[in-house]
């Protein structure tokens, strides 16, 4: 059985340590706990880890965020992979800094990448997990927000979630989406909001 995981962000090293990007950061953070690595291919870097028995494939766009859903497109029909076993992960305006959220199906809440994904797959019936990055900004400033850099504390609390993330989607692949959603919908201390940190913008 082989699941797509596909983490969300922006491509360049001015964009890693942005809010944007904990699609990346979390896969990434997945890739070493599996001790695989990611190698360039089209439409995006790809890494193969497997679970008892399952293939998961890692997929970091590098479409940028906004044309995600060619990536996604492309290495779901590639390797015949059903939607049901497609999981997205993103950054939230919505969700207070370091809240999770796993659903298996549902709307793009405003996020640009995963509209660009529900319009080129033309069904919204995928998984996906939001991790939250709060709404600390003025009328306006949405853009320089999310294309901010976050602080070493925040980033350390991404590590955190991470972490719970990776197991979160072994949970998911073994034992189902409401076994996933139940461990990573729980409150944990994890996701307790760090001090305010000036914002940076790129």
């Amino acid at each position: 059985m082989e699941y797509l995981i596909v983490g969300l962000g922006n491509i360049g090293a001015e964009y890693a340590s942005t809010r944007h990007n904990i699609g990346f950061m979390v896969l990434d953070a997945f890739a070493k706990a599996f001790n695989t690595f990611f190698l360039t291919g089209r439409y995006g870097d790809i890494a193969e880890a497997t679970w008892k028995g399952r293939k998961l494939v890692l997929l970091k766009p590098s479409t940028y965020m906004n044309l995600s859903g060619n990536a996604v497109r492309y290495h779901l029909q590639k390797r015949g992979i059903p939607l049901e076993n497609l999981l997205v992960i993103s950054d939230d305006l919505n969700l207070p800094f370091g809240k999770i959220r796993m659903r298996e199906r549902g709307s793009a809440g405003g996020h640009n990448g995963l509209q660009n994904i529900a319009d080129l797959l033309e069904s919204e019936e995928w998984a996906r997990i939001r991790v939250g990055i709060g709404n600390d900004f003025s009328r306006g400033g949405q853009i320089g927000f999310v294309l901010g850099n976050m602080s070493e504390d925040e980033i350390a609390t991404v590590g955190e979630l991470s972490a719970r993330i990776t197991e979160g989607i072994k949970i998911l692949v073994t034992q189902g989406s409401e076994r996933a959603m139940n461990f990573l919908n729980t409150a944990r201390k994890a996701e307790e909001t760090p001090q305010k940190s000036e914002k940076s913008s790129i």
